[in-house]
């Protein structure tokens, strides 16, 4: 079996390859969602984006979820306000905590960016506790820099 740090190594090489040539930002963040599902199997993973005031879902893949959510609400409404990545080892213990899914115990949600300004955040949630460390920090913030960087227009 492979250690967090190779399969990260892999999901990265996978994604260039993967967003390579590819401009549309929702195709780019379907395929890297589903990219990071099939590699490192967490219960939910996918985007929220900026609309006005809120995050609004966007490309995801796992169990249905949340639709909205206010600045400043939950763990990726202060991922946003505070624009850092929050790394939460027990989300029942995160107050404001916006439960989705009962079977969520650990999250990782990091700031997402587009030319240069917050487009969305990138969030993961993990059945185990304490499941996401600096190890995913460090290569998903390499790994969204990369996608970023793809992305030359946002779909209409």
């Amino acid at each position: 079996m492979l250690t967090k740090e190779a399969l990260y190594q892999q999901f990265i090489q996978q994604t260039e390859g993967l967003l390579q040539g590819e401009q549309d930002m929702i195709a780019n963040m379907a395929n890297f969602s589903a990219l990071y599902f099939e590699t490192f199997a967490p219960h939910w993973a996918g985007f929220y984006l900026v609309k006005g005031d809120e995050l609004v879902l966007g490309p995801f893949q796992g169990p249905v979820a949340c639709t909205r959510i206010a600045f400043g609400k939950g763990v990726c409404g202060v991922a946003w306000k505070e624009n850092t990545t929050q790394i939460v080892d027990n989300v029942h213990a995160f107050e404001g905590h916006i439960a989705c899914s009962a079977h969520s115990n650990s999250e990782i949600v990091l700031p997402f960016y587009y030319q240069d300004n917050i487009f969305g955040v990138f969030d993961v949630d993990a059945t185990e506790f304490a499941n996401y460390d600096n190890v995913d920090k460090t290569n998903l913030e390499k790994a969204l820099n990369i996608l970023s960087k793809a992305c030359l227009q946002v779909s209409d």
